[in-house]
């Protein structure tokens, strides 16, 4: 959203200010640097239209930093583009071109480093090696901003949204694409990545690890190279998110790592090679989501234990459950299966029979890919149907005793 002189003079009087400097080519200030070098704590900048040279210029007082629509801020390459070093900073409604890019360094359109109490929204970002990065930060703001590139290997690019040691932060309403990862979080804790929309980036739509008690609520991944990596963190939520045509030989709308105490609950998983895949994660509580049309519902390697799949919708998958051991250690009740074939004598809406969603195949593809060339024959309904009456290479104990005969609304 590009900010109209009408909102910017309500934003000004919404911050507080005492002071408002103006930046133009032909006011008395015409360039950022001078601006905040002139402006006192608690002071609003107000930048009119035009391109102003910005490279490393650090931000060591609470200001704010306004821009009118057609203010572009051009790195020239080099560097950072703004340093924010103060607590209490609000940056809003600029572009921001030609940030530097390096093997060595971190460079980004903002960079942020122990700062408190900021706002960073409506950007433009164009184009950079990372788009916002945050370090050693807290209570901050991260809305409505739009970055993106052309990225086209993971070696040469960034991340759109990179948060480091850092809490209490809040990532909003944000578009990212085209680049490494859309959004990556690594020792974050308590809080938030809301609506945002990451797409067509090249590894991760997100990414974070060590990171705890955060919320992942209604955001959509799309076309990444793989939608969302979770990994060794506990106390997460994740919730309305969609995850959809996150394809590739490795790929998966959701990976989960070596995660404790989580609630993934009212998601969509559609047309993704595996909707899930689970390693090492316990006692998550799986509920109300839908797994339709991909490769694989949810894939479980070893160290799973104690998660509860409950009400989920599971429709025209290839495999719904995918196993690769004997044992088993979770409850899979109460969920529709699309390719159950049961009755329902007493009309009471649950499967008189049980459900085996493991079937022979998917252990078999597991341990030789190539097989998969068989999905459709009639070679794979007989070997299914075999290991349906008589176990032996599936768990035996993975049954859903409760199958919905009506898919959940």
């Amino acid at each position: 959203m590009r900010l109209t002189t009408t909102f910017l003079l309500l934003l000004i009087a919404h911050l507080g200010t005492t002071g408002v400097l103006k930046v133009c080519p032909s006011c008395t200030i015409q360039t950022i640097a001078a601006a905040v070098r002139t402006a006192e704590p608690m002071d609003s900048i107000l930048v009119q239209k035009g391109v102003y040279t910005c490279s490393d210029l650090e931000v060591k007082k609470p200001v704010s930093l306004i821009g009118e629509e057609g203010a572009i801020l051009d790195g020239l390459g080099s560097g950072y583009v703004l340093k924010i070093l103060s607590d209490s900073v609000t940056v809003t409604g600029l572009k921001i071109i030609n940030s530097g890019r390096s093997y060595t360094k971190d460079f980004a359109a903002i960079y942020a480093f122990r700062a408190n109490h900021f706002t960073l929204s409506n950007l433009e970002i164009v184009n950079p090696f990372f788009g916002i990065l945050l370090e050693k930060s807290k209570n901050g703001i991260v809305r409505s901003n739009k970055i993106y590139g052309a990225s086209k290997r993971e070696d040469d690019s960034g991340n759109g949204i990179h948060l480091w040691h850092c809490s209490n932060t809040i990532v909003e309403n944000n578009e990212v694409y085209g680049l490494r990862d859309g959004i990556y979080l690594e020792f974050v804790d308590d809080s938030m990545v809301k609506n945002n929309y990451a797409h067509d980036n090249i590894r991760y739509g997100l990414h974070f690890m060590f990171s705890n008690r955060d919320e992942y609520l209604e955001n959509t991944f799309r076309n990444n190279g793989a939608g969302v990596a979770v990994m060794f963190s506990k106390f997460i939520v994740m919730k309305e998110n969609k995850f959809t045509h996150n394809w590739g030989t490795a790929s998966y709308g959701l990976l989960l790592k070596e995660i404790y105490d989580a609630e993934v609950v009212d998601n969509s998983f559609t047309e993704n090679t595996i909707g899930i895949f689970i390693d090492g994660s316990t006692r998550i509580n799986y509920l109300g989501n839908l797994f339709k049309q991909n490769g694989w519902a949810v894939k479980v390697s070893g160290g799973c234990y104690t998660n509860k799949f409950f009400k989920n919708n599971f429709i025209g998958n290839s495999f719904d459950v995918s196993y690769n051991s004997k044992m088993n250690d979770n409850s899979f009740n109460g969920n529709y299966w699309s390719d159950y074939t049961g009755y329902d004598l007493d009309k009471n809406g649950v499967g008189d029979v049980p459900y085996r969603p493991v079937k022979l195949f998917s252990y078999i593809v597991n341990n030789t890919p190539e097989t998969i060339i068989l999905l459709r024959s009639l070679f794979v309904d007989i070997i299914n149907f075999s290991e349906k009456v008589s176990p032996v290479f599936t768990p035996d104990d993975l049954i859903d005793n409760q199958p919905s005969i009506f898919v959940f609304q």
